[in-house]
């Protein structure tokens, strides 16, 4: 395979919001979640839009999603038994997408 058809500008976005998401489930001061928001916020949006000129346009809604759901500008503020079940599943769907390849 060429350099092009393996392009990844999302990987490393992907995996330092992946493991903050599952660093979450611990108990950490609020300033952890704070920066939590920012991260995956950009994470999110960043993703959203590497798949927007792609070939998975069902990223960009999945991944819209995930940023306004974190955004630190508005927050949503859930129980932090809501919260955790919701990290994890955002975790997951970070690493999923790494294994996708999104070049054009």
């Amino acid at each position: 395979m060429g350099a092009e058809s393996r392009v990844r500008p999302h990987l490393i976005p992907a995996v330092i919001a992946a493991v903050l998401l599952v660093v979450a489930l611990g108990n950490w001061p609020y300033g952890y979640y704070q920066l939590l928001r920012l991260v995956v916020c950009g994470a999110g949006a960043y993703v959203a839009w590497v798949s927007y000129h792609s070939k998975y346009p069902w990223a960009v809604w999945l991944f819209g999603i995930v940023a306004i759901l974190f955004n630190p500008l508005a927050p949503i503020h859930l129980s932090r038994a809501i919260w955790q079940p919701v990290d994890l599943a955002c975790a997951v769907l970070f690493l999923l997408v790494c294994t996708v390849t999104m070049g054009r």
